[in-house]
């Protein structure tokens, strides 16, 4: 039998994964196990919203590099040739 390269595994991902049921997220399969474990209940304050959180959170990391980025020469250049200082 030929052995399955590494493309071929990464291409059956998604059927083992659907074949396996619903993949486990960081927070149900690392956090909510170690919360157990310490005798805590796991908080669930954004129940039922999906990844959305972490979209969030990645168009507000992106906004705020955009605006660095853009913003850079007047944050830490400009100050500097004001005091009279070289680049």
């Amino acid at each position: 039998m030929r052995q399955l390269g590494p493309v071929a595994l990464v291409l059956a991902a998604p059927a083992l994964a659907a074949a396996a049921g619903r993949w486990a997220g960081v927070d149900e399969a690392v956090v909510e196990r170690i919360a157990t474990e310490a005798g805590r209940h796991p908080w669930h304050i954004l129940d039922g919203m999906g990844d959305l959180p972490f979209f969030l959170y990645l168009c507000a990391g992106t906004a705020s590099g955009f605006a660095l980025g853009y913003y850079f020469r007047v944050l830490f250049v400009e100050p500097r040739r004001e005091r009279g200082d070289k680049p």
